[in-house]
């Protein structure tokens, strides 16, 4: 049987996402983009409550397209806002429509998204080496410093622990425990990247 850090639950959905996805590197913008938005949403919240309302998000919200998202008038705010499918908190919807405008000033400034986003790790994902759930912590310099900065450029619910936790679910830092059998997945995935 294998094992997987201690946070995984039995849930079947929960269990294919830390097996598939998480920490895993993420350098696909839209991709991103999506994190960053339902790290946001899940403020206060469980992540198994995001993690079930994933599809409908992706369908209500045009599939994280932040073109279409940057353009959201009124109207469709007040539908989202309608929509059972999704976290209906008005802050947090109005805030994925500013994040998503914030989001195409800086693909204009970088030219993408990920270049922008791996400079707080130096463009290679950290690799830790936490033996208990205990040891992880909930942020790091870096997430202050990727808080602090996507704050001054519009973004909302970006505080730094929500910044760690995107971080975490992109694989900009490798925070599986070393007795989970991802972490050495994830370590060889990292290796296998090319140099920076």
């Amino acid at each position: 049987m294998k094992e997987r850090c201690k946070w995984v639950p039995e849930a079947e959905y929960y269990r294919a996402y830390h097996d598939r996805e998480w920490g895993a590197p993420v350098f696909e913008d839209r991709l991103l983009f999506e994190f960053l938005i339902l790290e946001g949403a899940q403020a206060g919240l469980s992540w198994s409550t995001i993690l079930k309302k994933r599809d409908h998000y992706r369908k209500v919200f045009d599939r994280f397209d932040a073109e279409k998202i940057a353009a959201y008038d009124q109207e469709k705010i007040e539908a989202l806002l309608n929509d059972p499918g999704i976290v209906r908190n008005r802050l947090k919807v109005q805030s994925a429509v500013q994040n998503a405008r914030s989001y195409l000033e800086i693909c204009r400034e970088y030219g993408d998204f990920h270049s922008y986003i791996w400079q707080f790790v130096e463009g290679r994902p950290v690799i830790n080496r936490w033996k208990s759930l205990q040891e992880v912590p909930t942020s790091t310099p870096q997430s202050d410093a990727m808080s602090k900065d996507l704050k001054k450029r519009g973004f909302k619910f970006v505080g730094s622990t929500i910044c760690y936790a995107f971080m975490q679910a992109v694989g900009m830092v490798n925070d599986h425990t070393v007795n989970c059998f991802r972490y050495e997945e994830i370590n060889r995935i990292i290796e296998n990247m090319p140099p920076k």
